[in-house]
């Protein structure tokens, strides 16, 4: 009933191609178990591109007087773990593990040793559940972890029956009795009992205990062990109709079950297939093995001790190769060392142009040096990539990079708008001198209202108990962009419908001279288009603006700041400009205010990225952002 390890293991190499990490740590459970384990991830691991940073033995305590041995032996353990390339931990373990782990970290602060941020990618057999003792030991550490989980589903009525659950429902029951006691800190028994400890009522709920003690939801083991029933249960209904077949008297169906052996109910739970009672389809594949699909899981962990698994992804192991996996990276919560922005773990910085990789001596193919390329020649395959070698770094990722490339496109079209103002004016060129002007400027001030939203939004959703983690997305961003263009486009269209622009002759703005212009047809809808445009640009200032002091790690509203002051400084500037001058020299202005606001943009929002990410490399990491955020 439990899914074949390996399809895990092909999920966690799925995983680290998705996100790019090449460079990742192996902690595995010191037994048999852990050493077939290495056996087969490490080749995985090889042939997909990946190299191990460390593997790190877990010891499986069994007994407490171990326990000082352990921690004494296994402490340099934590230096190894904490490597700053190494983000990406893949672990292989069982509960008695965990627990040495807990520990470990737990003792950390004692030690003067630094706090660990880290993502922990973890099989099925690992559980956070933690022992009472440890109900108020902080688990922000493991916060943000993925694990690939055996499918589950919640069966119809659980959550009543959970609620039900108590002392009294179940007396004679002692595993019921001393967890209520462990779990709510109290005692049943009412002799014998320290007088500093409380006496249990019977009536707390378990909802009020913290996730990490006991989950109200089905977990998938316990969802397997649900299905795992009533499989025996048709198993051995399929075997009675058949036995009955060639029995001409039965008196009871236990006279049925006396002669038959275990084995032979094996080839009917082969052949059982079912949907249960959550409507989920229940078969085996023909290696006898569950034919189902794993989830994806974000573990999120509160400092109140509560527990959230949000299913951010699925695998299916059936799939074609190379598709199996599918994940919502948007869904995904990193732990707070990242700040929200995708972890790197790679064992050294990509080569820049004008370098090339050299394999280092010693060292895994996943680890190189940068030398300079040879005399007269240059690394035209980076040169050619450098978008798409840049688009992973954390200081594109934390800006979104989505609008970000909208931003990019509309100006680039902005400055190719001042082309329609120059030569014969003709009706098409007419038609659409203002309007693609005012419609491709009101996309890239939407994109940039949207950024410093997004901006705030993100700063917002971090504060403790705030619930804007649903508001920051691409849904958010894609609504403005989409919602303030369209807007625009329909003051165009209503403009081209109504009083379309025309050629037109100026014959009075120059003695002597016939001027070929477009006439605006309507200037009430020419200054509507200016007007809505310049909405958008204070919008924009303004919540920039009073955005641009939020912590670094997400704000570029500083430099939207600035770009949007030099933006308004223009257009603020061309409407008594153009309203004075005549003739030829109204185009000019409105070709200098074009090609000027787009610079503006251009060189203010996206000249200090492409400085860091060109000149000072150094600056486009997790731990520049961390630390200047700090």
């Amino acid at each position: 009933m439990v899914p074949n390890e390996a399809h895990q293991y092909t999920g966690a190499v799925r995983l680290f191609q998705h996100f790019g990490w090449t460079w990742v740590g192996l902690l595995v459970i010191d037994t048999d178990k852990g050493e077939r384990f290495l056996q087969t991830i490490v080749p995985m691991l090889s042939q997909n591109g990946i190299c191990y940073a460390f593997i790190i033995r877990l010891p499986k305590w069994n007994y407490v007087n171990e326990l000082m041995q352990l921690l004494v032996q296994r402490w340099e353990t934590y230096g190894i773990i904490t490597q700053e390339n190494t983000n990406v931990l893949f672990v292989y373990g069982e509960n008695p593990s965990f627990q040495v782990l807990r520990i470990l970290l737990f003792l950390r602060p004692i030690m003067g040793s630094p706090p660990l941020g880290k993502v922990w990618v973890i099989t099925s057999h690992w559980d956070f559940t933690s022992l009472s003792v440890q109900k108020t030991w902080d688990m922000q550490t493991f916060h943000g972890s993925i694990s690939f989980t055996a499918h589950s589903n919640q069966p119809p009525g659980f959550q009543n029956f959970i609620q039900k659950i108590g002392p009294s429902w179940a007396k004679g029951d002692g595993f019921i009795q001393d967890f209520w006691e462990q779990a709510f800190s109290c005692t049943l028994r009412m002799y014998n009992r320290p007088e500093e400890e409380e006496i249990c009522t019977g009536e707390e709920k378990l909802d009020s205990i913290s996730g990490i003690l006991f989950e109200m939801n089905t977990t998938g083991h316990s969802y397997s062990v649900y299905n795992a029933v009533y499989v025996v249960a048709h198993a051995l209904n399929a075997m009675v109709e058949s036995i009955s077949k060639h029995r001409r008297k039965m008196d009871t169906r236990r006279m049925v079950f006396q002669d038959v052996q275990l084995w032979q109910i094996h080839q009917f739970l082969r052949h059982t297939i079912f949907n249960n009672s959550v409507g989920e389809t229940v078969c085996f594949d023909e290696n006898g093995e569950l034919d189902t699909i794993l989830d994806v899981t974000n573990w999120i962990m509160f400092h109140n001790g509560s527990v959230v698994r949000a299913k951010v992804g699925r695998l299916e192991p059936q799939a074609p190769l190379g598709k199996e996996l599918t994940i919502d990276d948007d869904q995904i919560v990193w732990h707070q060392h990242f700040n929200q922005v995708l972890p790197f773990s790679i064992c050294n910085k990509n080569c820049y142009p004008g370098f090339n990789r050299r394999k280092k001596e010693g060292a895994k193919f996943c680890c190189y040096d940068c030398v300079p390329c040879p005399e007269g020649m240059f690394s035209n395959q980076k040169v050619l990539l450098i978008f798409i070698k840049h688009r992973e770094t954390p200081i594109v990722k934390a800006n979104n990079r989505t609008l970000t490339y909208i931003l990019l496109v509309s100006l680039f079209l902005c400055f190719l708008c001042s082309f329609l103002f120059i030569g014969n004016p003709g009706r098409v060129t007419c038609l659409l001198q203002q309007t693609a002007f005012g419609i491709i400027f009101s996309v890239a001030l939407s994109s940039v209202l949207a950024k410093t939203i997004t901006v705030v939004l993100a700063f917002m959703a971090t504060k403790p108990g705030a619930n804007m983690r649903k508001w920051v997305g691409k849904g958010v961003a894609n609504s403005i962009v989409l919602c303030c263009s369209f807007a625009q486009a329909g003051i165009c269209t209503l403009w081209l419908s109504t009083f379309p622009p025309f050629p037109d002759t100026d014959m009075h703005s120059l003695h002597g001279k016939i001027i070929l212009r477009c006439n605006e047809s309507s200037a009430i809808m020419f200054y509507c288009v200016l007007g809505y445009m310049g909405s958008l640009a204070i919008i924009s200032f303004i919540v920039a603006f009073l955005a641009r002091k939020l912590p670094d790690s997400f704000n570029e509203a500083k430099f939207i700041t600035f770009s949007m002051l030099v933006f308004c400084s223009v257009w603020l500037s061309f409407v008594p400009t153009y309203l004075s001058t005549k003739g030829k020299y109204m185009v000019a202005v409105e070709i200098f205010s074009i090609l000027s606001s787009s610079a503006g943009l251009l060189v203010g929002i996206f000249f200090p990225k492409c400085y860091i990410i060109v000149l000072r490399p150094e600056l486009n990491s997790k731990q520049h952002i961390i630390r200047k955020t700090k």
